[in-house]
Order: structure tokens, then C-alpha cells, then sequence
């Protein structure tokens, strides 16, 4: 298992339990396909530096964790589909 960290903004046109939501449903991928969560920060709501998909505002997340290939892909396609999440972006992290 590699180290990554995921960036993600989400809406925040929609309401605060579906921002929690739809970080609750990313965070579930990647402990459903055996991952680990080394840490988790939400950031809050914050400006986006130009509009994203007609949004000014978004509600920031790092997820710092241990996983396969296969859990990064699967969390990737997860992400990009769905309609909450405005950008994300995973980095794998080198050793140290």
C-alpha cells in the first residue's frame, strides 16, 4: 500500500448535511476497498480562486491514507462522478 492525500472542494449551494455526506461517501471507498485513513481535515468554506461550474465558494477537505492502486482508481471515479464535488485532486506522497 502507497501514501496519498486527496484534495476535494464541495458545493456549498447544497445543504450541510450533504456536504458531510458526500465526504462520508468518499472516505467510505477508500475504507471499503481496504484502505487505512491516517488523517482527515476539513479546511471549511473557503473562496475559490476563479468559478468552478458557476460556484464562487466551496467547502474544503484533505484526506491523508493508505491504499492499493485499485482503491485510488475506484476513489477517482467515484469522485469525478459525482455532482457535489467541484475539483479533487490525489497526490501520492513519496517515502520518507
Amino acid at each position: 500500500m502507497n501514501k496519498y492525500e486527496m484534495m476535494f472542494i464541495v458545493k456549498t449551494t447544497i445543504d450541510e448535511e450533504a456536504v458531510k455526506a458526500t465526504a462520508e461517501n468518499l472516505k467510505s471507498v477508500i475504507t471499503s476497498m481496504k484502505g487505512e485513513i491516517t488523517d482527515s481535515k476539513e479546511l471549511g468554506n473557503k473562496k475559490i480562486a476563479y468559478p468552478i461550474k458557476k460556484e464562487i465558494t466551496g467547502y474544503y477537505f484533505v484526506v491523508n491514507f493508505n491504499a492499493s492502486n485499485e482503491a485510488v482508481a475506484e476513489l477517482d471515479r467515484k469522485a469525478r462522478i459525482d455532482e457535489n464535488v467541484i475539483r479533487h485532486m490525489i497526490i501520492r506522497l513519496d517515502e520518507e
